[in-house]
């Protein structure tokens, strides 16, 4: 399902855009206005992060939004509250981006049914070895959601074949070690994305320092989705709501 809407927008465009926003940073209402914008600016796909106070995989961008909308009352059912408004409102494909406390907690099968209840399409848990993960991924099976799984220049062709046989949407790349936010050098990844290529026919979303037109254009050709995180953050912080359409127009 999400692959197939991947492919049916990638006809009319040489590159994708995916987002992420974590919700109710800084608050609930400006996460659907960010959205909002996010759409009229013609992103494609958005990652919408449920905050978790150790997100281990991202920078202090992200990091810092996390713990202020914990501090601010975000909570789980606040979360998937306002994702069953952003499905239904919003025509693009929505993905949830956590990590594996969150549905463990909740139980795996009711956080798989409330995701599907939701709307999103599948999720990215960023803390989630593919082996260790078969109750979660066995609940989201069920509920017809799609498990995101990452590769990244360290993975090992076996350990890729392995992940590509249990990932189903999009494969995403992280463009280099460490968290999400710092600057990656694009020029010097060819080598790393036919390594992607070559494990998967799933799409390909490069992650990780997406931060200028020039990013995206260097990647065009070679993945099928840039996706821009901490940068539309900065951005946001700012300049405000406002200042994200012409960010996010201003790259492709």
């Amino acid at each position: 399902m999400l692959e197939a809407e991947i492919r049916r927008r990638k006809r009319d465009r040489d590159i994708l855009l995916m987002t992420h926003i974590v919700l109710g940073y800084p608050d609930f209402d400006t996460s659907r206005r960010l959205v909002e914008q996010m759409v009229l600016a013609g992103v494609d796909l958005m990652e919408l992060q449920i905050p978790f106070s150790e997100p281990m995989a991202d920078g202090p961008v992200i990091l810092h939004a996390n713990q202020k909308a914990l501090a601010g009352g975000a909570t789980v059912d606040r979360c998937l509250e306002l994702t069953s408004r952003l499905t239904r409102e919003f025509p693009i494909s929505f993905l949830f981006m956590t990590y594996f406390n969150i549905a463990f907690v909740r139980g795996v099968d009711l956080f798989a049914r409330e995701m599907a209840q939701a709307g999103v399409r599948g999720a990215i848990v960023a803390d989630l070895p593919f082996e260790e993960g078969e109750p979660l991924l066995a609940a989201m099976e069920r509920e017809q959601l799609d498990p995101i799984f990452v590769f990244t220049p360290s993975s090992r062709p076996e350990r890729m074949a392995r992940i590509a046989e249990r990932a189903k949407g999009l494969v995403y790349c992280a463009a280099r070690k460490g968290v999400t936010g710092s600057a990656t050098d694009f020029d010097a990844l060819d080598g790393y994305l036919q390594r992607c290529r070559g494990a998967t026919d799933l799409p390909l979303a490069l992650g990780f320092g997406v931060k200028a037109r020039e990013d995206v254009a260097a990647i065009t050709g070679k993945v099928e989705i840039a996706v821009v995180g901490s940068e539309t953050i900065r951005v946001l912080e700012q300049g405000g709501v406002e200042a994200v359409r012409p960010f996010l127009e201003s790259l492709r």
